[in-house]
């Protein structure tokens, strides 16, 4: 079921909830992929109904290219999960829908959660992340949303927002979904060429590397380690490799003890840029 209007999807969901069901949000822009449908079906896990938003939010880009270029096809999507559970209902809503007539980020204080590694490099990313996710979890009011730890940082802000809009809906983080080689699945793949794949296998294996090292070596050497691993790959350009406490999100160069350590990476490759993380020491 595709909806396109916001007051439609709220008089299906008055429905659904007056039967007394439950209601995920798996909140998307499109060019949908497996590791998408991993997200849905960990919601079905949770919940009656879930609802899949596509929805290409203006206010999180800080690059105007990456905006214009970002893969759009809401048939293909409706297709695609249509194929794999065609009792999910896919919103699709217009920018005025989300925004009205003031499409612009509102300002959040997500403390140090953005003032390192996408909150440094993407200047305003997050409120516009918020923004938007704000305005969909008023559209929609699920009971769960779901997200995946391919993003991490933003999983971490989304749990934030909640809080400070005192919105009732319980965030839920979900395992990262990996090709048979490790790449995380990103919409962002799809404008990779077979080679550029091939290539971009690179970041899983330096973040397993760094996981490999984090017990019996020091932060700096497991930095100098992957920094080299992308020297010795001209086609990638790193921009950065952080090594934070996931409590605070905050790089670190001294590892504590009974703190949870993850390693974050963002890398061009060619014009486009990718992202993952992982768990160190759990």
């Amino acid at each position: 079921m595709v909806i396109n209007s916001k007051t439609s999807l709220q008089e299906v969901l008055e429905i659904i909830k007056k039967e007394g069901k439950t209601v995920g949000l798996v909140p998307t822009m499109g060019a949908l992929h497996d590791g998408h449908l991993s997200l849905i079906n960990f919601a079905y896990s949770y919940c009656d109904t879930v609802v899949v938003s596509i929805f290409v939010n203006p206010t999180q880009f800080n690059n105007a290219s990456d905006l214009e270029k970002y893969p759009r096809n809401v048939n293909n999507d409706a297709e695609f999960l249509k194929q794999h559970n065609s009792k999910t209902i896919i919103f699709t809503p217009d920018v005025s829908d989300i925004y009205n007539d003031k499409v612009e980020a509102e300002s959040f204080d997500f403390g140090s959660y953005v003032d390192f590694m996408e909150g440094e490099f993407r200047v305003g990313h997050f409120d516009g992340v918020g923004s938007v996710l704000k305005r969909l979890f008023d559209i929609v009011k699920p009971d769960k949303a779901f997200f995946g730890e391919k993003d991490f940082q933003q999983l971490m802000v989304v749990k934030k927002l909640v809080k400070i809009t005192d919105q009732d809906v319980e965030i839920i983080g979900c395992p990262t979904s990996r090709n048979e080689f490790g790449l995380a699945q990103s919409s962002r793949n799809f404008r990779l060429t077979d080679s550029e794949l091939k290539v971009a296998e690179l970041i899983y294996k330096a973040l397993s590397k760094a996981k490999k090292m984090f017990d019996n070596n020091s932060i700096k050497e497991i930095e100098n380690e992957i920094v080299n691993m992308f020297k010795d790959e001209p086609a990638f350009e790193l921009e950065y490799f952080s090594i934070v406490k996931e409590n605070d999100l905050i790089p670190t160069k001294i590892k504590e003890p009974k703190q949870n350590y993850r390693a974050f990476i963002a890398a061009f490759l060619g014009e486009v840029r990718l992202i993952d993380n992982m768990a160190l020491n759990y």
